[in-house]
Protein backbone atom coordinates (compact mmCIF):
# COMPACT_ATOMS: atom_id res chain seq x y z
CA UNK A 1 0.00 0.00 0.00
CA UNK A 2 1.26 3.68 -0.75
CA UNK A 3 1.20 5.71 2.03
CA UNK A 4 -0.90 9.25 2.04
CA UNK A 5 2.08 11.46 1.04
CA UNK A 6 3.05 9.43 -2.42
CA UNK A 7 0.11 8.69 -3.69
CA UNK A 8 -0.43 12.99 -2.94
CA UNK A 9 3.59 13.42 -4.65
CA UNK A 10 2.84 11.17 -7.50
CA UNK A 11 -0.70 13.05 -7.75
CA UNK A 12 1.02 16.43 -7.83
CA UNK A 13 3.52 15.79 -10.73
CA UNK A 14 0.68 14.95 -13.10
CA UNK A 15 -1.65 17.97 -11.83
CA UNK A 16 1.56 19.80 -12.69
CA UNK A 17 1.78 18.92 -15.90
CA UNK A 18 -1.88 18.94 -17.15
CA UNK A 19 -1.61 22.35 -15.80
CA UNK A 20 1.55 23.73 -17.18
CA UNK A 21 0.18 22.38 -21.01
CA UNK A 22 -2.45 25.53 -20.50
CA UNK A 23 -5.66 23.57 -19.37
CA UNK A 24 -8.35 25.49 -17.62
CA UNK A 25 -10.77 22.75 -16.41
CA UNK A 26 -10.22 19.32 -14.35
CA UNK A 27 -9.92 16.27 -16.47
CA UNK A 28 -12.75 13.49 -16.26
CA UNK A 29 -11.77 9.86 -15.43
CA UNK A 30 -12.86 7.93 -19.07
CA UNK A 31 -15.58 5.58 -19.03
CA UNK A 32 -14.48 2.27 -17.64
CA UNK A 33 -17.44 0.67 -19.81
CA UNK A 34 -17.00 -3.02 -21.68
CA UNK A 35 -14.93 -2.71 -24.98
CA UNK A 36 -15.79 -4.08 -27.86
CA UNK A 37 -13.37 -4.77 -30.86
CA UNK A 38 -11.34 -1.56 -32.54
CA UNK A 39 -13.30 -0.18 -36.25
CA UNK A 40 -10.70 -0.61 -39.15
CA UNK A 41 -13.28 0.88 -41.78
CA UNK A 42 -16.39 2.86 -41.64
CA UNK A 43 -18.56 3.64 -45.21
CA UNK A 44 -21.87 4.90 -45.63
CA UNK A 45 -23.36 6.71 -48.65
CA UNK A 46 -24.35 10.97 -48.43
CA UNK A 47 -26.52 11.98 -50.72
CA UNK A 48 -26.13 16.13 -51.15
CA UNK A 49 -28.20 18.50 -53.40
CA UNK A 50 -25.24 18.50 -55.95
CA UNK A 51 -24.33 14.99 -56.36
CA UNK A 52 -24.69 11.45 -55.01
CA UNK A 53 -20.71 11.31 -52.40
CA UNK A 54 -19.30 8.18 -51.48
CA UNK A 55 -17.78 8.57 -47.76
CA UNK A 56 -15.40 5.63 -47.32
CA UNK A 57 -12.53 5.61 -44.84
CA UNK A 58 -10.01 3.09 -43.52
CA UNK A 59 -8.30 4.19 -40.15
CA UNK A 60 -5.48 2.17 -40.54
CA UNK A 61 -4.65 4.69 -43.93
CA UNK A 62 -3.37 7.48 -42.62
CA UNK A 63 -2.92 9.86 -45.71
CA UNK A 64 -6.39 11.55 -46.39
CA UNK A 65 -5.77 11.09 -50.40
CA UNK A 66 -6.35 7.43 -49.86
CA UNK A 67 -9.89 7.99 -48.34
CA UNK A 68 -12.75 9.11 -49.87
CA UNK A 69 -13.82 12.33 -47.70
CA UNK A 70 -15.37 15.53 -48.39
CA UNK A 71 -16.29 18.51 -45.74
CA UNK A 72 -20.27 18.68 -45.88
CA UNK A 73 -20.40 21.38 -43.82
CA UNK A 74 -18.40 24.57 -42.82
CA UNK A 75 -20.59 27.40 -41.12
CA UNK A 76 -18.95 29.86 -38.08
CA UNK A 77 -21.11 29.39 -35.19
CA UNK A 78 -19.92 32.38 -33.26
CA UNK A 79 -17.41 35.10 -33.27
CA UNK A 80 -16.27 36.56 -29.89
CA UNK A 81 -15.15 40.23 -30.57
CA UNK A 82 -14.16 40.98 -26.91
CA UNK A 83 -12.99 44.42 -26.45
CA UNK A 84 -9.55 44.59 -25.15
CA UNK A 85 -8.25 41.65 -26.47
CA UNK A 86 -5.49 41.29 -29.27
CA UNK A 87 -6.72 38.72 -30.87
CA UNK A 88 -10.86 37.43 -32.11
CA UNK A 89 -12.07 34.15 -31.38
CA UNK A 90 -14.44 32.25 -34.08
CA UNK A 91 -16.11 28.56 -33.11
CA UNK A 92 -16.98 26.79 -36.61
CA UNK A 93 -18.75 23.91 -36.62
CA UNK A 94 -17.38 21.23 -39.12
CA UNK A 95 -18.26 18.55 -40.84
CA UNK A 96 -16.93 15.47 -42.78
CA UNK A 97 -17.63 12.21 -41.08
CA UNK A 98 -21.09 11.20 -40.83
CA UNK A 99 -22.43 11.41 -37.04
CA UNK A 100 -19.13 13.08 -35.70
CA UNK A 101 -19.39 17.41 -36.01
CA UNK A 102 -16.37 18.94 -34.85
CA UNK A 103 -16.16 22.27 -32.83
CA UNK A 104 -12.77 24.13 -33.90
CA UNK A 105 -11.80 27.21 -32.28
CA UNK A 106 -9.88 29.53 -34.58
CA UNK A 107 -8.30 32.71 -32.70
CA UNK A 108 -6.95 35.06 -34.91
CA UNK A 109 -4.51 38.42 -34.20
CA UNK A 110 -6.27 41.66 -34.85
CA UNK A 111 -5.04 44.09 -37.54
CA UNK A 112 -3.16 41.21 -39.23
CA UNK A 113 -3.43 39.91 -42.22
CA UNK A 114 -2.71 35.87 -42.72
CA UNK A 115 -1.26 34.87 -39.65
CA UNK A 116 1.14 31.87 -39.74
CA UNK A 117 -1.27 29.11 -38.13
CA UNK A 118 -0.28 26.40 -34.93
CA UNK A 119 -2.86 23.68 -34.45
CA UNK A 120 -3.90 22.27 -30.89
CA UNK A 121 -4.53 19.44 -29.34
CA UNK A 122 -4.35 18.33 -25.95
CA UNK A 123 -4.81 14.76 -24.29
CA UNK A 124 -7.30 12.49 -23.97
CA UNK A 125 -10.49 13.61 -22.05
CA UNK A 126 -9.94 17.00 -22.63
CA UNK A 127 -12.70 18.78 -24.43
CA UNK A 128 -12.56 22.36 -25.88
CA UNK A 129 -12.61 24.75 -22.68
CA UNK A 130 -9.12 25.71 -23.18
CA UNK A 131 -9.99 27.24 -26.57
CA UNK A 132 -12.54 29.23 -24.68
CA UNK A 133 -10.51 31.26 -22.07
CA UNK A 134 -8.66 34.78 -22.60
CA UNK A 135 -5.61 33.23 -20.55
CA UNK A 136 -4.54 30.98 -23.02
CA UNK A 137 -5.66 32.56 -26.31
CA UNK A 138 -3.55 35.49 -25.23
CA UNK A 139 -0.77 32.97 -24.65
CA UNK A 140 -1.69 31.44 -28.47
CA UNK A 141 -1.65 34.19 -30.50
CA UNK A 142 1.43 36.44 -28.92
CA UNK A 143 3.55 37.64 -31.63
CA UNK A 144 1.36 37.66 -34.32
CA UNK A 145 -0.21 33.99 -34.41
CA UNK A 146 -3.10 32.25 -35.47
CA UNK A 147 -4.19 29.50 -32.81
CA UNK A 148 -6.48 26.64 -34.14
CA UNK A 149 -7.77 24.31 -31.03
CA UNK A 150 -9.56 21.23 -31.59
CA UNK A 151 -9.96 17.74 -29.66
CA UNK A 152 -9.27 14.25 -30.85
CA UNK A 153 -11.85 11.44 -32.10
CA UNK A 154 -14.38 9.63 -29.35
CA UNK A 155 -12.70 12.88 -27.10
CA UNK A 156 -15.21 15.59 -25.35
CA UNK A 157 -18.30 16.71 -27.39
CA UNK A 158 -17.24 14.00 -30.29
CA UNK A 159 -18.73 11.66 -27.62
CA UNK A 160 -22.29 12.59 -27.37
CA UNK A 161 -23.21 10.29 -30.11
CA UNK A 162 -21.36 7.11 -29.92
CA UNK A 163 -22.16 4.14 -27.68
CA UNK A 164 -21.62 4.48 -23.94
CA UNK A 165 -19.32 1.56 -23.84
CA UNK A 166 -16.93 3.23 -26.61
CA UNK A 167 -14.04 5.25 -25.77
CA UNK A 168 -10.62 6.76 -26.68
CA UNK A 169 -9.16 4.12 -25.74
CA UNK A 170 -10.58 1.07 -26.34
CA UNK A 171 -11.50 2.24 -29.31
CA UNK A 172 -7.61 3.25 -30.17
CA UNK A 173 -7.80 2.79 -33.43
CA UNK A 174 -10.68 4.90 -34.66
CA UNK A 175 -9.54 7.38 -32.25
CA UNK A 176 -5.54 7.39 -34.33
CA UNK A 177 -6.61 7.01 -37.32
CA UNK A 178 -9.64 9.43 -37.83
CA UNK A 179 -7.86 11.97 -35.80
CA UNK A 180 -5.15 12.06 -37.75
CA UNK A 181 -7.53 12.37 -40.77
CA UNK A 182 -9.22 15.59 -39.26
CA UNK A 183 -6.15 16.93 -39.59
CA UNK A 184 -5.63 16.68 -42.62
CA UNK A 185 -9.23 17.80 -43.47
CA UNK A 186 -8.59 21.07 -41.25
CA UNK A 187 -5.78 22.01 -42.84
CA UNK A 188 -7.78 21.53 -46.22
CA UNK A 189 -10.94 23.72 -44.48
CA UNK A 190 -8.23 26.41 -43.62
CA UNK A 191 -6.76 26.61 -46.76
CA UNK A 192 -9.69 28.05 -48.24
CA UNK A 193 -10.39 30.48 -45.66
CA UNK A 194 -7.84 32.34 -47.66
CA UNK A 195 -7.13 34.97 -44.50
CA UNK A 196 -4.02 32.53 -42.85
CA UNK A 197 -0.52 31.72 -44.37
CA UNK A 198 -0.63 27.81 -44.50
CA UNK A 199 2.80 28.22 -45.86
CA UNK A 200 3.60 28.11 -42.02
CA UNK A 201 1.84 25.98 -39.93
CA UNK A 202 3.21 24.09 -36.68
CA UNK A 203 1.17 21.90 -34.29
CA UNK A 204 1.35 21.37 -30.82
CA UNK A 205 0.59 18.23 -29.51
CA UNK A 206 0.53 16.89 -25.73
CA UNK A 207 -0.21 13.46 -24.74
CA UNK A 208 -2.26 11.41 -26.90
CA UNK A 209 -2.48 14.70 -29.25
CA UNK A 210 1.24 14.27 -29.45
CA UNK A 211 0.87 10.73 -30.73
CA UNK A 212 -1.80 12.58 -33.27
CA UNK A 213 0.99 15.42 -33.93
CA UNK A 214 3.52 12.91 -35.01
CA UNK A 215 1.47 10.66 -37.16
CA UNK A 216 0.15 13.43 -38.53
CA UNK A 217 3.56 14.63 -39.92
CA UNK A 218 4.62 11.62 -40.89
CA UNK A 219 2.20 12.03 -43.74
CA UNK A 220 1.63 15.57 -44.34
CA UNK A 221 4.44 18.18 -45.46
CA UNK A 222 2.38 21.09 -44.79
CA UNK A 223 3.07 21.02 -41.02
CA UNK A 224 6.60 22.52 -40.89
CA UNK A 225 6.93 22.35 -37.09
CA UNK A 226 5.79 20.07 -34.62
CA UNK A 227 6.73 20.03 -30.90
CA UNK A 228 5.18 17.51 -28.44
CA UNK A 229 4.77 17.08 -24.81
CA UNK A 230 5.30 13.77 -23.31
CA UNK A 231 3.62 12.04 -26.41
CA UNK A 232 1.57 8.15 -25.91
CA UNK A 233 3.13 5.56 -27.86
CA UNK A 234 4.74 2.01 -27.87
CA UNK A 235 1.71 0.90 -27.39
CA UNK A 236 2.46 -2.87 -26.13
CA UNK A 237 4.55 -0.84 -23.03
CA UNK A 238 1.90 1.88 -23.01
CA UNK A 239 -0.98 -0.65 -22.94
CA UNK A 240 0.47 -2.56 -20.22
CA UNK A 241 1.94 -0.05 -17.93
CA UNK A 242 0.23 3.11 -18.48
CA UNK A 243 -1.15 3.92 -15.28
CA UNK A 244 -4.12 6.10 -17.16
CA UNK A 245 -6.17 3.48 -18.64
CA UNK A 246 -8.86 2.20 -16.81
CA UNK A 247 -8.73 -1.16 -15.62
CA UNK A 248 -11.39 -2.59 -18.13
CA UNK A 249 -10.08 -1.08 -20.70
CA UNK A 250 -6.76 -2.37 -20.21
CA UNK A 251 -7.82 -5.93 -20.04
CA UNK A 252 -9.53 -5.72 -23.62
CA UNK A 253 -6.80 -3.60 -25.12
CA UNK A 254 -3.77 -5.92 -23.91
CA UNK A 255 -4.62 -9.05 -26.03
CA UNK A 256 -2.86 -10.14 -29.14
CA UNK A 257 -5.93 -9.08 -31.73
CA UNK A 258 -6.21 -5.62 -30.27
CA UNK A 259 -2.44 -5.31 -30.19
CA UNK A 260 -1.84 -6.01 -33.85
CA UNK A 261 -4.76 -3.41 -34.97
CA UNK A 262 -3.06 -0.68 -33.69
CA UNK A 263 0.53 -1.75 -34.27
CA UNK A 264 0.56 0.09 -37.54
CA UNK A 265 -0.60 3.60 -35.81
CA UNK A 266 2.46 3.36 -33.31
CA UNK A 267 4.21 6.63 -33.51
CA UNK A 268 7.54 4.81 -32.84
CA UNK A 269 7.13 3.35 -36.43
CA UNK A 270 6.22 6.94 -37.92
CA UNK A 271 8.27 9.27 -36.20
CA UNK A 272 11.51 8.26 -38.30
CA UNK A 273 8.94 9.84 -41.15
CA UNK A 274 7.98 12.95 -39.86
CA UNK A 275 7.98 15.22 -42.71
CA UNK A 276 8.05 18.28 -40.54
CA UNK A 277 11.77 21.14 -40.42
CA UNK A 278 11.42 21.37 -36.98
CA UNK A 279 10.73 18.68 -34.51
CA UNK A 280 11.08 18.87 -30.42
CA UNK A 281 9.88 16.04 -27.86
CA UNK A 282 9.39 17.16 -24.53
CA UNK A 283 9.04 13.92 -22.24
CA UNK A 284 8.23 14.19 -18.62
CA UNK A 285 9.22 11.62 -16.35
CA UNK A 286 7.35 9.61 -13.89
CA UNK A 287 4.15 10.83 -15.93
CA UNK A 288 1.90 8.23 -14.60
CA UNK A 289 -0.24 8.20 -18.32
CA UNK A 290 3.28 7.72 -20.27
CA UNK A 291 5.55 4.99 -19.00
CA UNK A 292 9.15 6.02 -18.98
CA UNK A 293 10.07 2.90 -20.98
CA UNK A 294 8.23 4.17 -23.89
CA UNK A 295 9.31 7.47 -23.81
CA UNK A 296 12.73 6.31 -23.99
CA UNK A 297 11.64 3.92 -27.39
CA UNK A 298 9.93 7.04 -29.02
CA UNK A 299 13.30 9.06 -28.14
CA UNK A 300 15.28 6.26 -29.66
CA UNK A 301 13.37 6.27 -32.79
CA UNK A 302 13.37 9.94 -33.26
CA UNK A 303 15.12 11.45 -36.44
CA UNK A 304 18.46 13.36 -35.80
CA UNK A 305 16.96 17.23 -36.32
CA UNK A 306 14.78 16.01 -33.23
CA UNK A 307 15.48 18.38 -30.25
CA UNK A 308 14.69 15.77 -26.92
CA UNK A 309 14.29 17.31 -23.80
CA UNK A 310 13.65 15.14 -20.72
CA UNK A 311 12.08 16.65 -17.52
CA UNK A 312 13.22 14.28 -14.30
CA UNK A 313 9.29 14.77 -13.66
CA UNK A 314 6.83 17.87 -14.08
CA UNK A 315 8.20 20.01 -11.92
CA UNK A 316 11.50 19.90 -14.04
CA UNK A 317 9.20 21.27 -16.12
CA UNK A 318 8.11 24.14 -15.09
CA UNK A 319 10.80 26.86 -15.26
CA UNK A 320 10.57 26.14 -19.20
CA UNK A 321 6.53 26.33 -19.47
CA UNK A 322 5.10 29.06 -17.69
CA UNK A 323 3.64 32.06 -18.28
CA UNK A 324 3.49 30.89 -22.07
CA UNK A 325 6.92 29.74 -22.36
CA UNK A 326 5.64 26.46 -23.70
CA UNK A 327 4.86 27.61 -26.52
CA UNK A 328 7.22 29.51 -27.82
CA UNK A 329 9.47 27.08 -29.32
CA UNK A 330 7.12 26.58 -32.13
CA UNK A 331 6.65 30.52 -33.07
CA UNK A 332 10.60 30.42 -33.24
CA UNK A 333 10.11 27.61 -35.66
CA UNK A 334 8.19 29.53 -37.71
CA UNK A 335 9.34 32.75 -38.12
CA UNK A 336 10.61 33.48 -42.10
CA UNK A 337 14.03 33.16 -41.17
CA UNK A 338 13.99 29.62 -40.00
CA UNK A 339 15.62 27.42 -42.44
CA UNK A 340 15.79 23.70 -42.83
CA UNK A 341 17.15 21.99 -40.04
CA UNK A 342 20.32 20.19 -40.25
CA UNK A 343 21.45 16.90 -38.05
CA UNK A 344 23.10 18.21 -35.36
CA UNK A 345 25.11 16.04 -32.53
CA UNK A 346 23.48 14.16 -30.17
CA UNK A 347 24.86 16.22 -26.87
CA UNK A 348 23.45 19.54 -28.74
CA UNK A 349 20.23 18.15 -29.19
CA UNK A 350 19.59 16.30 -25.97
CA UNK A 351 19.08 17.83 -22.94
CA UNK A 352 18.14 16.21 -19.23
CA UNK A 353 16.35 18.11 -16.67
CA UNK A 354 17.16 16.70 -13.07
CA UNK A 355 13.58 16.03 -11.21
CA UNK A 356 12.75 18.24 -8.68
CA UNK A 357 9.34 16.15 -6.64
CA UNK A 358 10.85 13.84 -3.90
CA UNK A 359 10.66 10.65 -4.70
CA UNK A 360 7.72 8.07 -4.80
CA UNK A 361 6.57 5.03 -6.07
CA UNK A 362 4.07 5.15 -9.18
CA UNK A 363 -0.05 4.96 -8.96
CA UNK A 364 -0.53 1.41 -9.09
CA UNK A 365 -3.81 2.27 -10.46
CA UNK A 366 -6.05 4.44 -12.74
CA UNK A 367 -7.04 8.09 -11.32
Amino acid sequence: MLSTLQKCLALLSLALLTMLAGSAVAQETPSTAPAKPPLKKKSAAKTTKAKSFEYNEDFTVLPISKNSMKTDMAIVGEVDDKPGLPYIRERVHLEWRPGDPIDVYILKPRNLQNPPVILYLYSYPQDTDRFKTDHWGAYATDNGFAAVGFVSALTGHRLEHRAPVEDFFNQLPEALGASVHDVQMLLNYLGTRKDLDLGRVGMFGQGSGGSIALLASAVDDRIKAVDVLTPWGDWPTFIRESTFIPTEDKLKMNTPEFLKAVASLDPVQWIPKVKAQSLRIQNVRKDGHMPDAAQENIEAAAPEIAVINQYGDAAALVPAAMNGRLLGWLKEQLKPSTTERASVEKSQRIHFFPGKLPAAPAIAEPH
